[in-house]
């Protein structure tokens, strides 16, 4: 495994999103590795998508979405859960791919501890509240940088997903965003899961 390099994000969120499908996300807390294999993603692309926290131009919220790809934009939604993005395409271009689930496969107890539940308990990290929740990403890491793993958090190469395994739709949360806007194919995720 290798953590994906800087050309991997600098291409449109939509090809990003779907490449990540089995993409491994990893975390170093307290010196152990938490590690999920990606299964559910989000694409939002340009200041064009109604979709796109970037619809309301650049602001300091959105600034690292204009900046170079392969950083992270984790954002707080709610007022109680951080959301973990990936920044593509290229620089100026406000694109992200919103990570939405991951299936664990290294370091299941502390992931477990962070949610506050059992490990390995039926879509305990299926959504992209419990994932950052079971990873412990909060805005400390905002802007950090993806493609080096100083500073503690990144993503590798995983298992090749074939598109049969694909499934596309709406993205999901967008009730008060206009067509084509909410209902663009644009959330990919894996059918069943993945062998590690």
């Amino acid at each position: 495994m290798s953590i994906l390099e800087r050309d991997f994000y600098n291409r449109p969120a939509l090809d990003v999103a779907r490449d990540l499908l089995g993409c491994r996300l990893v975390r170093r807390m307290d010196g152990q590795r938490l590690a999920g294999l990606i299964l559910e993603t989000e694409a939002y692309q340009g200041e064009e998508d109604l979709g796109c926290h970037a619809a309301a131009g650049k602001t300091p919220r959105t600034s690292v979405m204009y900046g170079p790809p392969g950083h992270a934009y984790v954002y707080f939604t709610y007022g109680m859960h951080w959301m973990l993005n990936a920044v593509t395409d290229q620089q100026d271009v406000p694109a992200a791919v919103l990570i939405r689930a991951i299936q664990p496969v290294e370091g299941e107890g502390l992931m477990a501890l962070n949610r506050s539940t059992n490990a390995g308990q039926r879509g305990w990290t299926d959504g992209p509240a419990k994932l950052t929740q079971a990873l412990a990403i909060d805005k400390s890491l905002n802007k950090v940088d993806l493609c080096s793993a100083a500073d503690g958090l990144w993503i590798e190469t995983g298992i090749p997903v074939p598109d049969s395994r694909v499934e596309r739709s709406g993205r999901i949360g967008l009730n008060s965003v206009p067509e084509p806007w909410r209902s663009i194919p644009w959330r990919f995720n894996v059918s069943g899961g993945l062998n590690d």
